[in-house]
C-alpha cells in the first residue's frame, strides 16, 4: 500500500473478494521526507500515514516493512551505475523486478502468504492449460503492463491486480470517495521516487560527478563542449550549445553518450531512427515462445506510454534481437523493450545495443 488511491482500492477489492488481506507499506529510504513535494515521489512518511488510515477503514492489519537497504542496492545504485556506463535506466522496472516481486514476494511467501496484490493497471489471465499470462489493462490510457514486463511465470503465479478490468482512473477515484478514503483525490506520484524534487540532472551531478568533455559529430570532429555527459540523453536537441554549426544548417541531436572517453555524439535527426535493438538481459512473462530461435512476430514498446510497433524478434547467440517493421526514434541502451502479442506481454529485454537506419559514414 503506497499511500495512493490505486493501492487503497486494490486492497479493499481484495478483501471484498474474500481474501485474507494484510496491508504492507514499503519504507524505501532511511531518511524519507515528512511531506511530499507536490505530486512528486512516493513512499514518504505522509504516504505511510495515508496507507495506515485506509487500512484502518478497510479493517485489515497494517505493517511497514523496511526495504531501504535492498532498494538502495538494487534500484538506486543500479541507476547510478547505468548512467555512469552511458545507459538510460528505468528505475520503476528495477523496483518491480527486484523489490515488489522479488524481495517483497519472497518475504510474503516465507510468511505464508499466497500472493502480492498491487494497484497496478494490468491483468493476469490463465490460458486453457492453466498457464498464467500478463495482459494489458482494460483502460489503455492507464495501462501499466509495460513496467510489469519484467515479471516471470513464477512471479505471475503469485500476483494479483484487482484494478486491471477497471475502465478508468475516474472510476477508481469515485469508488475511493464512496468508501470514505481520504486519498480519493490525492494526486498521482510521478518522476523518480528517490528524486522527489524532479531535478534528475542535479541529482546525477551529485552522485555521478561532473566532468567537462567534448561533443563530437559522427565523424569524430569536435563541435562543442559539455559540463557532464550524464546530463545528456539520446534524442536531446535543446541545450547542446554547439560551437560549430552543421554543414547543412539543420539541427543536431544527441545520438550517443560515451562514458569511457566522456564524449557526447550528435548528428542528424534521421540517425535517431532505430531499425534493430538487442540485449542479453531478457525474460519471458509466462511461457516463452515455442521456438524463439526460429523467430516470432510481436509488437515492441520501448517506453511506458509509447505506442507499440509491429516487429519480428528472434533469439540469436544468446541475444534477443528485435527488428521493428518501421524505425523507432530515440532508443537508448539501458531502456527496456517490452514485447507484446496483442494485449499479452510476452517478455522484455534491457537494450544493450541498437542499429541506426542511417549508418555513420
Amino acid at each position: 500500500m503506497s499511500g495512493g488511491v490505486d493501492s487503497a482500492v486494490a486492497a479493499a477489492r481484495a478483501k471484498d473478494a474474500g481474501h485474507d488481506v494484510v496491508g504492507v507499506h514499503l519504507a524505501l529510504s532511511r531518511t524519507p521526507g515528512t511531506l511530499r513535494t507536490g505530486a512528486r515521489g512516493c513512499c514518504t512518511v505522509e504516504d505511510a500515514l495515508d496507507a495506515r488510515r485506509v487500512a484502518d477503514l478497510i479493517g485489515i492489519p497494517f505493517y511497514v516493512w523496511d526495504f531501504s537497504e535492498r532498494f538502495t542496492e538494487d534500484v538506486v545504485d543500479d541507476f547510478i551505475a547505468e548512467y555512469r556506463a552511458g545507459r538510460t535506466p528505468n528505475p520503476c522496472m528495477r523496483c518491480n523486478e527486484r523489490i515488489k516481486f522479488a524481495a517483497l514476494l519472497d518475504k510474503a511467501l516465507a510468511l505464508g502468504f499466497d500472493a502480492v496484490c498491487t494497484g497496478h493497471y494490468a491483468t493476469v489471465v490463465a490460458d486453457a492449460a492453466g498457464n498464467r499470462e500478463l495482459h494489458r489493462a482494460a483502460a489503455w490510457a492507464k495501462d501499466q503492463s509495460y513496467v510489469l514486463g519484467v515479471l516471470t511465470a513464477e512471479q505471475l503465479a503469485h500476483a494479483m491486480f484487482p484494478l486491471g478490468a477497471t475502465p478508468s482512473k475516474a472510476e477508481v477515484r469515485a469508488e475511493a470517495e464512496a468508501r470514505g478514503f481520504s486519498v480519493a483525490a490525492k494526486p498521482d506520484s510521478h518522476d523518480i521516487c528517490f528524486i522527489p524534487d524532479g531535478d534528475t540532472r542535479g541529482w546525477l551531478g551529485e552522485h555521478v560527478g561532473v566532468a567537462p568533455g567534448d561533443i563530437v559529430d559522427r565523424a569524430g570532429a569536435k563541435v562543442g563542449e559539455h559540463l557532464g555527459a550524464h546530463a545528456y540523453t539520446v534524442g536531446q536537441r535543446r541545450g547542446l550549445s554547439l560551437g560549430v554549426p552543421a554543414p547543412d544548417g539543420r539541427p543536431r541531436f544527441v545520438l550517443e553518450v560515451r562514458p569511457a572517453d566522456n564524449t557526447v555524439v550528435v548528428g542528424p535527426r534521421e540517425a535517431l531512427d532505430i531499425v534493430e535493438l538487442a540485449g542479453e538481459r531478457f525474460s519471458w512473462a509466462g511461457l516463452a515462445p515455442r521456438h524463439p530461435a526460429a523467430g516470432f512476430g510481436c509488437e515492441v514498446q520501448v517506453r511506458a506510454h509509447a505506442d507499440p510497433v509491429p516487429a519480428a524478434a528472434a533469439l540469436v547467440d544468446g541475444e534477443l534481437v528485435v527488428r521493428p517493421d518501421s524505425p523507432i526514434s530515440g532508443v537508448a541502451p539501458g531502456q527496456t523493450a517490452v514485447l507484446y502479442s496483442g494485449t499479452r506481454v510476452l517478455g522484455q529485454l534491457t537494450i544493450a545495443r541498437t542499429r541506426s537506419a542511417v549508418p555513420a559514414a
